[in-house]
């Protein structure tokens, strides 16, 4: 195995790794979900991984195939698969025959399910003032706006 030797100096290669875009947009989505996991621990949900929240974020009100929840996800629909079983044996979700193709199968909250939405939705609006708190109500609204222009301009090239 070879050693790494850069084309620019170490210090360079920090300070480029360090403002680096990509890599600040994943540090302030994995605070935001360690925020909000530590949060939704408080209020009774312990026995959730950040897998488990990252799932639900991607299930939608009236139901969602599995292969779909992979796809939001990025992951393989076994994955999935596994993390719903889960989900199941937790008693937030159930699964059912999709009634447009029943070979699939559709996957919907409970009652805890959406008990659980209601306290992540609290969770939401708490950390909304804590950013707010940190960068003012027009630096969230901008930072807002420019997340949106970020994720419709990727939607309009795929």
């Amino acid at each position: 195995m070879t050693n790494f030797q850069p084309t620019i100096d170490e210090q360079a290669l920090r300070e480029m790794r360090a403002g680096n875009i990509g890599r600040l947009l994943l540090q302030a989505h994995r605070a935001f979900g360690l925020r909000a996991h530590h949060k939704l621990q408080a209020r009774g949900h312990g026995d959730l991984g950040m897998a488990h929240t990252s799932l639900i974020a991607h299930l939608d009100l009236e139901g969602t195939r599995i292969t779909t929840l992979a796809e939001r996800a990025g992951m393989t629909k076994q994955s999935m698969g596994e993390l719903v079983i889960e989900l199941e044996r937790k008693g937030y979700v159930e699964r059912s025959s999709d009634p447009t193709d029943k070979r699939a199968t559709l996957v919907r909250f409970t009652q805890a399910g959406c008990r659980f939405l209601e306290d992540a939705y609290h969770v939401k609006q708490e950390i909304e003032a804590e950013y707010t708190a940190l960068l003012g109500a027009d630096g969230l609204e901008s930072l807002r706006a420019m997340l949106e222009a970020i994720t419709e301009s990727e939607s309009s090239n795929e």
